[in-house]
């Protein structure tokens, strides 16, 4: 019993340990790294002022990766999540300027519409049998163009003013915006549906085999169909958090947001290859992202040195976990090799 007990332990302790120093809680790190150095070294950064500005400038980018984390697990990718957000602004506007609807039924057929956008990237991808990379890519134009053509080059910017106060509004002198409330409803959701149900673990096997996934009964195009659903109704969301937010709607909302998103989530752990990624992860990565940019653009950095940062970052999430796979490797064999020469030299002496 004690020995069991033992085990146990250890067992645990072992897990606890892999967790300490694991991507997710390196990335956590740093991201704890880089707050404390922006405190000291940037000025006006240490404000709940600063808490208001950054997470109401990263709820996009965080909602979207949420299920682009599930479909790059899966070995998929969706490039057009920014573009649907602004087909969905612009449909918004229209539909607000021109219809004669309340403001609530004009949200809810702007959401729709990024649902009807995923739903075409998923027929797309599961039932032809296209590659994701290629049809996103192609619908990332297509939603933009439909977004000018809805719309046209201008903007509509007569929506409700208490829906905008609401949309930037604080919880007490906290300055974390009351929105996000909402937002840690939908982290909750995916989090549980990833590491907590089966659909979220075939996700996993997914990524690493699609015939060894089929082979244990998951349903392939099932699957991916709803994580494209997925990506198109929060893409939507976003639309319609972005249009309220910045008062006007307009077929640019959201322009160049993927870019982001795909580095948040890669640097957060999840693999481009696809079969490894958790929210928590992804969660510091974009929360690392945001910090490091806000923190320049209060130490008045150009844009355009922002951008070189987040493609950097990009290059980086994607190389450092082959280049550490790569140093593990050699320090493997190398262990071997001491091994094996060492029974060598063992056997001679007792030769």
């Amino acid at each position: 019993m004690s020995e069991t007990l033992t085990a146990s332990i250890v067992k645990s302790r072992s897990a606890i340990g892999k967790r300490l120093i694991g991507h997710d809680a390196v990335i956590i790190y740093v991201l704890i790294a880089v707050v404390i150095v922006s405190c000291l070294t940037v000025r006006y950064f240490a404000s709940t002022l600063t808490v208001g500005f950054l997470l109401i400038q990263v709820i996009p980018i965080l909602l979207l990766a949420l299920p682009m984390a599930l479909v790059i697990i899966s070995g998929e990718i969706d490039l057009s999540v920014a573009s649907i957000a602004g087909l969905t602004s612009a449909v918004m506007g229209v539909l607000w300027r021109d219809s004669g609807w309340d403001i609530v039924t004009v949200m809810v057929a702007s959401v729709f519409v990024g649902v009807v956008c995923g739903a075409f990237n998923g027929f797309l991808i599961t039932t032809l049998g296209l590659p994701s990379l290629a049809v996103t890519i192609g619908t990332l134009a297509l939603f933009r163009g439909l977004a000018l053509v809805v719309i046209g080059d201008q903007k509509v910017a007569n929506f409700p003013k208490e829906l905008n106060i609401f949309v930037l509004s604080k919880i007490g002198a906290t300055g974390i915006p009351v929105v996000m409330i909402f937002v840690i409803l939908i982290i909750a959701f995916f989090a549980i549906l990833l590491h907590f149900t089966p659909f979220g673990r075939g996700l996993y096997a997914l990524g690493y085999s699609t015939e060894a996934a089929s082979f244990v009964g998951i349903r392939v195009g099932h699957a991916k169909f709803w994580l494209f659903i997925a990506t198109g109704t929060v893409a939507g969301l976003v639309g319609v958090f972005l249009t309220l937010r910045l008062a006007s709607a307009g077929p640019d909302n959201g322009t160049g947001m993927e870019l982001s998103v795909i580095a948040a989530v890669l640097l957060g752990g999840v693999s481009i290859f696809g079969g490894k990624g958790s929210i928590p992860g992804v969660i510091g990565g974009v929360l690392l992202i945001g910090v490091l940019t806000y923190s320049l653009r209060l130490a008045k950095v150009p844009e355009t040195a922002l951008i070189i940062v987040t493609g950097s970052l990009l290059v980086i999430s994607v190389v450092a976990p082959s280049v550490t796979a790569w140093a593990k490797e050699r320090i493997r064999l190398s262990r071997v090799h001491k091994v094996v020469q060492g029974s060598s030299t063992l056997g001679s002496t007792h030769a």
